[in-house]
């Protein structure tokens, strides 16, 4: 069965096939890692690991390289106002993203570069470009020259004359819309050298670096959300084409999510921080949530919604459990057509329900037989989805939850015996223990309603 998928830079629905037969290079732009990820970030993770689990499912050898942003203007933002290294504030940062990418059932990539060990390729790209005159040298800093290049705008669909630069510092510019490929020493930043002087590289260029170093000059599919299309994903064909690479074949972004009308800042404090959200909802509802609209829409974050996905999971797991240990089965018809229509996951997820009404009915009027098939089918529908509620790691979730459970509720008893004798002190240690234990530990998750 074919696959057709949305292309940003077409603008249409396209048959996908891959450069090379049997084997998909897919790029994802990854977490600028400045702050513990919020829903909408791993949103777009979510729908990228769905993707590369159907590619997979289609027998395609998937070289999935998904970066991780570790030097920005954000990031040193952060530590020069905090008075702390940069790297203090990243690496922190980076394990709370994979921590959070493991409780919500992603795939890891093929490999996972950090922009801060490709400083020698970005130089490298940077001479190219400064080599062909698409880049221009002014005081320390160098810049892309957007004139140089005419196709600029075509992914966003901008014109020239429209544009406006989208860079605070314009020094030494010589079009406001040009952009920097490095940023020369300032005070109290981290420097590399580079043959025209001591600085850093701009957030643009290190994406092109890496995909390039990983997936080569051409590759399959380049994604990410649909708020890098412009000024990030368009400066870096520009960079990359003007270098003379063809670059990405695709261009696939996630929609945004919103939280009451409003996109969802990356700040410390932030009540759409996952690890908030999971103190609240198990990962595996958080992430059904996530996948259960189609990949490009956009999505208004609400408690109502999440505790309507939440329930949604819970009739399919209890049906999978009303059956207990069949294996995964068959794909029907449905779903894989559905999955091959630029991954409608809405429609997949149909079928899925309507799977699980039938195995019930089966249940109910003694076929067992039937329900066993019928379980077969949507274990292996959501085992694309990464939603199997007896893979390994939902399973294991569902145990510690249970044991969890059982120690929480000896704990609460007892903090409130004490509590009730005077020892108003140990009682609320052990109530901080509590919330502890269920901040800490993504799988000893306690199901109640939201309080976002």
């Amino acid at each position: 069965m074919g696959l057709r998928l949305y292309d940003t830079f077409s603008r249409s629905v396209r048959d996908f096939s891959p450069r090379i037969p049997g084997k998909v290079s897919l790029y994802l732009c990854g977490p600028t890692v400045v702050v513990p990820p919020h829903v909408g970030q791993i949103r777009s993770q979510v729908n990228f690991d769905i993707l590369h689990r159907w590619l997979r499912h289609l027998k395609y050898e998937v070289t999935f390289c998904r970066n991780v942003t570790d030097i920005e203007d954000k990031i040193i933002s952060r530590s020069l106002s905090e008075g702390v290294h940069w790297w203090r504030i990243t690496d922190p940062v980076y394990r709370s993203f994979r921590r959070t990418y493991e409780a919500l059932g992603c795939l890891p990539p093929s490999v996972e570069p950090r922009a801060t060990g490709h400083i020698t390729e970005m130089i490298e790209l940077v001479e190219q470009l400064l080599g062909a005159g698409n880049a221009y040298e002014a005081d320390g800093d160098v810049y892309f020259s957007v004139s140089s290049f005419p196709a600029y705008g075509a992914l966003s669909g901008q014109r020239h004359d429209q544009m406006r630069g989208t860079e605070e510092n314009s020094h030494g510019k010589r079009d406001p819309r040009d952009f920097a490929l490095w940023k020369r020493a300032r005070p109290g930043e981290p420097i590399w050298t580079a043959p025209w002087g001591e600085g850093r590289p701009g957030w643009h260029l290190e994406c092109s670096a890496m995909a390039r170093k990983y997936l080569g000059h051409e590759f399959d599919i380049h994604g990410g959300g649909a708020n890098l299309i412009f000024p990030h994903h368009e400066n870096e064909i520009a960079q990359s084409r003007a270098a003379g690479d063809d670059f990405a074949r695709f261009w696939i972004h996630n929609g945004p999510v919103t939280h009451r009308g409003e996109k969802i800042r990356k700040v410390v404090k932030n009540p759409m921080a996952v690890h908030t959200l999971l103190r609240r909802i198990r990962p595996v509802e958080l992430r059904y949530y996530l996948a259960a609209a189609h990949y490009r829409s956009p999505m208004e974050f609400s408690v109502a919604a999440v505790e309507e996905a939440a329930t949604a999971y819970r009739r399919v797991e209890r049906f999978v459990d009303r059956v207990a240990e069949r294996p995964a089965d068959r794909l029907p018809a449905q779903f894989s057509e559905a999955m091959a229509n630029d991954l409608n996951v809405p429609q997949a997820l149909s079928r899925v329900h309507a799977a699980v009404n039938e195995g019930n009915a089966a249940l109910d009027s003694g076929d067992p037989k039937l329900a066993a098939e019928k379980c077969g089918e949507v274990r292996a529908m959501l085992e694309i989805l990464g939603l199997d509620p007896l893979a390994g790691n939902w399973a294991r979730e569902t145990r510690l939850h249970e044991v969890a459970g059982a120690v929480l509720h000896v704990v609460r008893n007892l903090a409130d015996a004490s509590a009730a004798q005077g020892e108003v002190e140990r009682a609320h240690a052990m109530h901080r223990q509590i919330d502890t234990a269920l901040i800490d530990s993504a799988p000893l998750r306690v199901n109640h309603r939201l309080g976002v």
